[in-house]
Protein backbone atom coordinates (compact mmCIF):
# COMPACT_ATOMS: atom_id res chain seq x y z
CA UNK A 1 0.00 0.00 0.00
CA UNK A 2 1.21 3.50 -0.83
CA UNK A 3 1.68 5.10 2.58
CA UNK A 4 3.24 8.50 1.84
CA UNK A 5 0.88 10.74 -0.08
CA UNK A 6 1.27 14.33 -1.26
CA UNK A 7 -2.11 16.10 -1.47
CA UNK A 8 -2.14 19.28 -3.55
CA UNK A 9 -5.18 21.34 -2.61
CA UNK A 10 -5.51 19.43 0.65
CA UNK A 11 -6.73 22.39 2.69
CA UNK A 12 -9.81 22.99 0.52
CA UNK A 13 -13.37 21.71 0.73
CA UNK A 14 -12.69 18.35 -0.96
CA UNK A 15 -9.12 18.18 0.29
CA UNK A 16 -10.10 18.14 3.95
CA UNK A 17 -12.33 15.11 3.42
CA UNK A 18 -9.60 13.39 1.40
CA UNK A 19 -7.07 13.98 4.17
CA UNK A 20 -9.44 12.51 6.75
CA UNK A 21 -9.91 9.41 4.62
CA UNK A 22 -6.19 9.04 4.06
CA UNK A 23 -5.53 9.28 7.78
CA UNK A 24 -8.15 6.59 8.44
CA UNK A 25 -6.67 4.42 5.69
CA UNK A 26 -3.05 4.80 6.77
CA UNK A 27 -3.43 4.57 10.53
CA UNK A 28 -0.25 3.15 11.96
CA UNK A 29 2.30 4.31 9.41
CA UNK A 30 0.93 6.59 6.71
CA UNK A 31 2.10 10.13 6.03
CA UNK A 32 -0.10 12.76 4.39
CA UNK A 33 1.90 15.78 3.22
CA UNK A 34 -0.21 18.88 2.56
CA UNK A 35 1.34 22.08 1.18
CA UNK A 36 -0.36 25.42 1.76
CA UNK A 37 0.54 29.01 0.95
CA UNK A 38 -0.17 30.01 4.57
CA UNK A 39 -0.01 27.66 7.54
CA UNK A 40 -3.03 29.42 9.06
CA UNK A 41 -5.17 28.16 6.16
CA UNK A 42 -4.45 24.55 7.03
CA UNK A 43 -5.07 24.39 10.75
CA UNK A 44 -7.98 21.99 10.42
CA UNK A 45 -5.98 19.36 8.56
CA UNK A 46 -2.90 20.05 10.68
CA UNK A 47 -4.81 18.69 13.67
CA UNK A 48 -5.17 15.30 11.99
CA UNK A 49 -2.64 12.65 13.04
CA UNK A 50 0.03 11.80 10.44
CA UNK A 51 -0.66 15.00 8.44
CA UNK A 52 2.44 17.07 7.69
CA UNK A 53 1.44 20.63 6.83
CA UNK A 54 4.13 22.45 4.84
CA UNK A 55 4.19 26.10 3.84
CA UNK A 56 5.05 26.09 0.14
CA UNK A 57 4.08 27.40 -3.29
CA UNK A 58 3.14 24.38 -5.40
CA UNK A 59 3.44 26.49 -8.56
CA UNK A 60 7.16 26.86 -7.94
CA UNK A 61 8.95 23.95 -9.66
CA UNK A 62 11.80 23.70 -7.14
CA UNK A 63 9.47 23.76 -4.14
CA UNK A 64 7.18 21.20 -5.75
CA UNK A 65 10.07 18.85 -6.41
CA UNK A 66 11.13 19.11 -2.76
CA UNK A 67 7.59 18.30 -1.65
CA UNK A 68 7.72 15.13 -3.76
CA UNK A 69 10.79 13.75 -2.03
CA UNK A 70 10.01 10.47 -0.28
CA UNK A 71 6.34 10.24 -1.30
CA UNK A 72 4.69 7.29 -3.04
CA UNK A 73 1.83 9.08 -4.81
CA UNK A 74 0.26 12.45 -5.51
CA UNK A 75 -3.37 13.57 -5.37
CA UNK A 76 -4.01 16.80 -7.28
CA UNK A 77 -7.12 18.71 -6.19
CA UNK A 78 -5.97 22.20 -7.13
CA UNK A 79 -8.73 24.07 -8.96
CA UNK A 80 -10.35 27.48 -9.17
CA UNK A 81 -13.93 28.40 -10.12
CA UNK A 82 -13.43 32.12 -10.76
CA UNK A 83 -10.71 34.17 -12.40
CA UNK A 84 -9.21 35.39 -15.63
CA UNK A 85 -8.27 33.15 -18.53
CA UNK A 86 -4.66 33.42 -17.34
CA UNK A 87 -5.61 32.35 -13.82
CA UNK A 88 -7.45 29.26 -15.13
CA UNK A 89 -4.45 28.45 -17.33
CA UNK A 90 -2.06 28.70 -14.37
CA UNK A 91 -4.13 26.49 -12.06
CA UNK A 92 -5.40 23.88 -14.50
CA UNK A 93 -2.74 23.65 -17.22
CA UNK A 94 0.59 25.10 -16.10
CA UNK A 95 0.48 23.35 -12.71
CA UNK A 96 -0.07 19.90 -14.29
CA UNK A 97 2.85 20.63 -16.63
CA UNK A 98 5.05 21.55 -13.68
CA UNK A 99 3.81 18.52 -11.75
CA UNK A 100 4.67 16.09 -14.55
CA UNK A 101 8.21 17.41 -14.73
CA UNK A 102 8.63 17.37 -10.95
CA UNK A 103 7.29 13.81 -10.69
CA UNK A 104 9.73 12.64 -13.35
CA UNK A 105 12.63 14.31 -11.56
CA UNK A 106 11.62 12.88 -8.16
CA UNK A 107 10.81 9.39 -9.47
CA UNK A 108 7.16 9.55 -8.34
CA UNK A 109 4.84 7.85 -10.84
CA UNK A 110 1.41 7.52 -9.21
CA UNK A 111 -0.99 10.42 -9.67
CA UNK A 112 -4.72 10.73 -9.02
CA UNK A 113 -6.04 13.91 -10.63
CA UNK A 114 -9.47 15.45 -10.08
CA UNK A 115 -10.86 17.11 -13.20
CA UNK A 116 -14.52 17.91 -13.94
CA UNK A 117 -17.62 16.64 -15.69
CA UNK A 118 -18.14 18.50 -18.96
CA UNK A 119 -14.55 18.60 -20.20
CA UNK A 120 -13.93 17.95 -23.87
CA UNK A 121 -13.57 19.57 -27.27
CA UNK A 122 -15.62 22.73 -27.63
CA UNK A 123 -16.09 23.24 -23.88
CA UNK A 124 -17.97 26.54 -23.40
CA UNK A 125 -16.00 28.18 -20.56
CA UNK A 126 -12.46 28.99 -19.51
CA UNK A 127 -12.94 26.65 -16.55
CA UNK A 128 -13.86 23.64 -18.68
CA UNK A 129 -11.42 24.42 -21.50
CA UNK A 130 -8.50 24.69 -19.08
CA UNK A 131 -9.57 21.49 -17.31
CA UNK A 132 -9.63 19.78 -20.72
CA UNK A 133 -6.12 20.99 -21.49
CA UNK A 134 -4.88 19.91 -18.08
CA UNK A 135 -6.16 16.38 -18.65
CA UNK A 136 -4.40 16.29 -22.01
CA UNK A 137 -1.09 17.32 -20.41
CA UNK A 138 -1.30 14.47 -17.91
CA UNK A 139 -2.58 11.86 -20.35
CA UNK A 140 0.25 12.70 -22.73
CA UNK A 141 2.96 11.97 -20.18
CA UNK A 142 4.69 8.58 -20.02
CA UNK A 143 6.27 9.59 -16.70
CA UNK A 144 3.16 9.02 -14.57
CA UNK A 145 0.60 6.31 -13.79
CA UNK A 146 -2.56 8.36 -13.99
CA UNK A 147 -6.14 8.02 -12.77
CA UNK A 148 -8.63 10.78 -13.64
CA UNK A 149 -11.81 11.55 -11.74
CA UNK A 150 -14.50 13.83 -13.14
CA UNK A 151 -17.02 14.88 -10.50
CA UNK A 152 -20.24 16.74 -11.05
CA UNK A 153 -20.96 19.61 -8.67
CA UNK A 154 -19.93 18.49 -5.17
CA UNK A 155 -22.19 19.05 -2.18
CA UNK A 156 -21.48 18.76 1.52
CA UNK A 157 -21.65 20.64 4.79
CA UNK A 158 -19.12 23.25 3.71
CA UNK A 159 -19.90 23.48 0.00
CA UNK A 160 -20.03 26.76 -1.89
CA UNK A 161 -23.02 25.69 -3.93
CA UNK A 162 -26.15 24.79 -1.96
CA UNK A 163 -24.98 26.85 1.02
CA UNK A 164 -24.67 29.92 -1.22
CA UNK A 165 -28.19 29.54 -2.57
CA UNK A 166 -29.52 28.97 0.95
CA UNK A 167 -27.89 32.18 2.19
CA UNK A 168 -29.07 34.20 -0.79
CA UNK A 169 -32.66 33.10 -0.21
CA UNK A 170 -32.36 34.06 3.45
CA UNK A 171 -31.57 37.62 2.32
CA UNK A 172 -33.60 38.19 -0.85
CA UNK A 173 -37.39 38.11 -1.36
CA UNK A 174 -37.00 36.59 -4.84
CA UNK A 175 -34.27 34.66 -6.68
CA UNK A 176 -33.30 35.94 -10.16
CA UNK A 177 -31.73 32.82 -11.64
CA UNK A 178 -29.54 32.46 -14.72
CA UNK A 179 -29.30 28.98 -16.23
CA UNK A 180 -32.35 27.75 -14.34
CA UNK A 181 -32.69 24.77 -16.68
CA UNK A 182 -29.03 23.72 -16.47
CA UNK A 183 -28.66 20.08 -15.41
CA UNK A 184 -26.49 18.76 -12.59
CA UNK A 185 -25.89 15.38 -10.98
CA UNK A 186 -24.62 16.39 -7.52
CA UNK A 187 -22.24 14.08 -5.66
CA UNK A 188 -21.47 14.01 -1.93
CA UNK A 189 -17.98 15.15 -0.98
CA UNK A 190 -17.46 12.06 1.16
CA UNK A 191 -18.16 9.81 -1.83
CA UNK A 192 -15.65 11.73 -3.94
CA UNK A 193 -13.05 11.42 -1.16
CA UNK A 194 -13.71 7.68 -0.95
CA UNK A 195 -13.29 7.33 -4.70
CA UNK A 196 -9.96 9.15 -4.67
CA UNK A 197 -8.54 6.98 -1.90
CA UNK A 198 -9.82 3.76 -3.44
CA UNK A 199 -8.15 4.64 -6.72
CA UNK A 200 -4.83 4.82 -4.89
CA UNK A 201 -5.30 1.25 -3.70
CA UNK A 202 -6.60 -0.25 -6.94
CA UNK A 203 -3.93 -0.66 -9.59
CA UNK A 204 -6.70 -1.48 -12.04
CA UNK A 205 -7.69 2.20 -11.89
CA UNK A 206 -4.44 3.27 -13.57
CA UNK A 207 -5.13 4.62 -17.03
CA UNK A 208 -8.86 4.94 -16.37
CA UNK A 209 -11.26 7.87 -16.02
CA UNK A 210 -14.18 7.76 -13.58
CA UNK A 211 -17.25 9.97 -13.55
CA UNK A 212 -18.21 10.82 -9.98
CA UNK A 213 -21.90 11.61 -9.87
CA UNK A 214 -24.82 11.14 -7.51
CA UNK A 215 -27.85 8.96 -8.22
CA UNK A 216 -30.17 11.74 -9.48
CA UNK A 217 -30.19 14.59 -12.01
CA UNK A 218 -31.66 18.00 -11.13
CA UNK A 219 -32.07 21.32 -12.86
CA UNK A 220 -30.47 24.32 -11.21
CA UNK A 221 -33.96 25.59 -10.46
CA UNK A 222 -34.77 22.40 -8.56
CA UNK A 223 -31.52 22.56 -6.59
CA UNK A 224 -32.09 26.19 -5.61
CA UNK A 225 -35.63 25.34 -4.54
CA UNK A 226 -34.38 22.45 -2.38
CA UNK A 227 -31.67 24.62 -0.80
CA UNK A 228 -34.30 27.21 0.09
CA UNK A 229 -36.77 24.66 1.39
CA UNK A 230 -34.26 22.80 3.56
CA UNK A 231 -32.87 26.05 5.00
CA UNK A 232 -36.35 27.42 5.68
CA UNK A 233 -36.13 30.29 3.17
CA UNK A 234 -37.59 29.08 -0.11
CA UNK A 235 -38.20 32.04 -2.42
CA UNK A 236 -39.95 32.52 -5.76
CA UNK A 237 -37.60 32.30 -8.73
CA UNK A 238 -37.31 34.59 -11.72
CA UNK A 239 -35.62 32.69 -14.59
CA UNK A 240 -33.22 34.93 -16.50
CA UNK A 241 -32.21 34.60 -20.15
CA UNK A 242 -28.49 34.05 -20.61
CA UNK A 243 -27.80 37.66 -21.64
CA UNK A 244 -29.37 38.94 -18.42
CA UNK A 245 -27.55 36.26 -16.44
CA UNK A 246 -24.23 37.35 -17.91
CA UNK A 247 -24.98 40.96 -17.01
CA UNK A 248 -25.89 39.95 -13.46
CA UNK A 249 -22.68 37.95 -13.15
CA UNK A 250 -20.63 40.88 -14.46
CA UNK A 251 -21.87 43.11 -11.65
CA UNK A 252 -21.22 40.34 -9.11
CA UNK A 253 -17.62 40.20 -10.34
CA UNK A 254 -17.24 43.88 -9.47
CA UNK A 255 -18.07 43.30 -5.80
CA UNK A 256 -15.17 42.89 -3.34
CA UNK A 257 -14.07 39.35 -2.48
CA UNK A 258 -14.70 36.15 -4.38
CA UNK A 259 -17.81 36.50 -6.57
CA UNK A 260 -20.86 34.35 -5.92
CA UNK A 261 -21.26 33.96 -9.69
CA UNK A 262 -19.10 34.84 -12.69
CA UNK A 263 -19.71 35.07 -16.41
CA UNK A 264 -17.54 32.00 -16.82
CA UNK A 265 -19.85 30.08 -14.45
CA UNK A 266 -22.83 31.06 -16.58
CA UNK A 267 -21.02 29.87 -19.70
CA UNK A 268 -20.15 26.56 -18.01
CA UNK A 269 -23.86 25.86 -17.49
CA UNK A 270 -24.36 25.51 -21.25
CA UNK A 271 -22.71 22.09 -20.82
CA UNK A 272 -24.82 19.52 -18.89
CA UNK A 273 -23.05 18.65 -15.64
CA UNK A 274 -24.13 15.01 -15.73
CA UNK A 275 -22.54 11.63 -16.38
CA UNK A 276 -22.03 10.69 -20.01
CA UNK A 277 -22.78 7.03 -19.33
CA UNK A 278 -19.79 6.00 -21.42
CA UNK A 279 -17.30 5.91 -18.53
CA UNK A 280 -17.26 3.97 -15.24
CA UNK A 281 -18.73 5.67 -12.21
CA UNK A 282 -18.60 5.34 -8.46
CA UNK A 283 -20.16 1.88 -8.56
CA UNK A 284 -17.07 0.60 -10.39
CA UNK A 285 -15.09 1.55 -7.28
CA UNK A 286 -17.55 -0.18 -4.96
CA UNK A 287 -19.24 3.03 -3.81
CA UNK A 288 -23.02 3.47 -3.62
CA UNK A 289 -23.50 7.18 -4.12
CA UNK A 290 -25.43 8.97 -1.38
CA UNK A 291 -28.62 10.75 -2.38
CA UNK A 292 -28.75 14.52 -2.00
CA UNK A 293 -31.99 14.15 -0.03
CA UNK A 294 -30.23 11.94 2.52
CA UNK A 295 -27.57 14.52 3.36
CA UNK A 296 -28.66 18.02 2.30
CA UNK A 297 -31.51 18.65 4.78
CA UNK A 298 -29.24 17.98 7.74
CA UNK A 299 -26.54 20.50 6.99
CA UNK A 300 -28.81 23.16 5.52
CA UNK A 301 -31.34 22.88 8.34
CA UNK A 302 -30.38 25.89 10.44
CA UNK A 303 -26.66 26.62 10.40
CA UNK A 304 -25.91 26.28 6.67
CA UNK A 305 -23.42 23.48 7.16
CA UNK A 306 -20.53 24.15 9.43
CA UNK A 307 -21.94 23.53 12.91
CA UNK A 308 -23.42 20.18 11.95
CA UNK A 309 -20.47 18.82 9.98
CA UNK A 310 -19.24 16.18 12.41
CA UNK A 311 -22.69 14.89 13.35
CA UNK A 312 -23.77 14.46 9.75
CA UNK A 313 -20.56 12.75 8.74
CA UNK A 314 -21.16 10.26 11.53
CA UNK A 315 -24.87 9.82 10.87
CA UNK A 316 -25.11 9.71 7.08
CA UNK A 317 -24.35 6.55 5.15
CA UNK A 318 -20.65 6.27 4.35
CA UNK A 319 -19.29 3.77 1.84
Amino acid sequence: MMNKILVLGGTGFVGRSVCERLVERGAGGGLVRVPTRRLLNGQRVRALPTVELVEADVHDAAQLQRLLQGVDAVINLVAILHGSAAAFERAHVTLPQTLVRACAAAGVRRLVHVSAIGVGPGAPSNYLRSKTQGEAVLQGSAAIDLTLLRPSVIFGAEDRFLNVFARLQALAPVMPLAGSGARFQPVWVEDVASAIVRCLDQTASIGRTYECCGPSIYTLSQLVRLAGRWSGHERPQIPLPEAAGLAQAFFMELLPGEPLMSRDNVASMRQPNVASGSLPGLAALGIEAAALEAVGPGYLGSSFGRARLDRWRAGARRS
